[in-house]
């Protein structure tokens, strides 16, 4: 028996932890789930990975034990069906900002009758031959995540919480910072309202809260909010602090 999806854990209440992964390698997608975590997005938004990358990539991860989860960049149908076909457990769409970007989002992203996601079973997701329930599965399975990054989207929130179809609304720290004129400055006081403001307001509305935190510190902060999608870190720069621990320990 095939074990439950990320969908399925999220939705049955579970605080799922992972990571952003912008290195293009299939050893550290498959690091992750090995190390334990339940989840890897592949940022194709922020980082250098394509298609043709991030299908070993999706692979790796699965083998090792956590759900690919592909950031694509942006809402657009064929970025978010091409994540989708190549296997991906989810799909994370940035800057949606309106309840017309999130229904787009989910019309991308699911089949008919819930969406209008072009169909091929002849693609990595329906086992390269298709399966009978292959679009019933696709629906029930994936996981369409969509990031709220700024005062527009919060504006706009009751909008898009009202959305059928949204899994999980994502809220991203560094560009809520900008969005309000101190870019960066992810634990100022004015962020943090923000962002408990939008957590408050989805829970409430029966939505999944995911966040991103810099460590494991700020991940407990926000699961303690309500969080239950976390992403800690950055691959490449877990690499880098890694590095220079070994290097200050060894040449002090």
């Amino acid at each position: 028996m095939a074990p439950p999806s990320l969908r399925a854990r999220l939705l049955d209440g579970e605080t799922l932890l992972g990571t952003f992964q912008l290195i293009d390698s299939p050893m550290a997608a498959e690091m992750a789930g090995v190390a334990g975590l339940d989840f890897t997005i592949l940022d194709q938004e922020h980082g250098p990975l394509s298609a043709e990358s991030c299908v070993a990539m999706c692979a790796a991860a699965e083998r090792g034990g956590a759900a690919p989860v592909i950031r694509v960049r942006n809402n657009s149908e064929s970025e978010i069906q091409r994540a989708l076909d190549i296997g991906a457990a989810g799909v994370e769409i940035p800057q949606v900002e309106t309840g017309a970007d999130a229904r787009a989002a989910v019309d991308h992203a699911r089949f008919d009758p819930l969406g209008s996601r072009g169909f091929s079973p002849y693609v990595r997701a329906g086992r390269y031959t298709g399966y009978d329930d292959y679009t019933d599965r696709q629906n029930e399975t994936t996981a369409v995540i969509i990031h709220i990054e700024g005062e527009r989207g919060v504006e706009n929130l009751d909008d898009i919480v009202a959305v059928e179809g949204i899994d999980v609304l994502f809220l991203g720290p560094y560009d809520m910072s900008q969005s309000i004129g101190i870019p960066g400055q992810v634990r100022d006081d004015r962020v943090e309202a923000l962002m408990q403001d939008v957590c408050d307001r989805a829970v409430d509305a029966g939505k999944v809260v995911g966040t991103y935190a810099d460590d494991p510190e700020m991940a407990r902060q926000w699961i303690d909010a309500g969080a239950q999608y976390v992403a800690v870190g950055v691959d490449g720069a877990i690499l880098t602090r890694a590095f220079e621990d070994i290097a200050e320990a060894v040449t002090e």
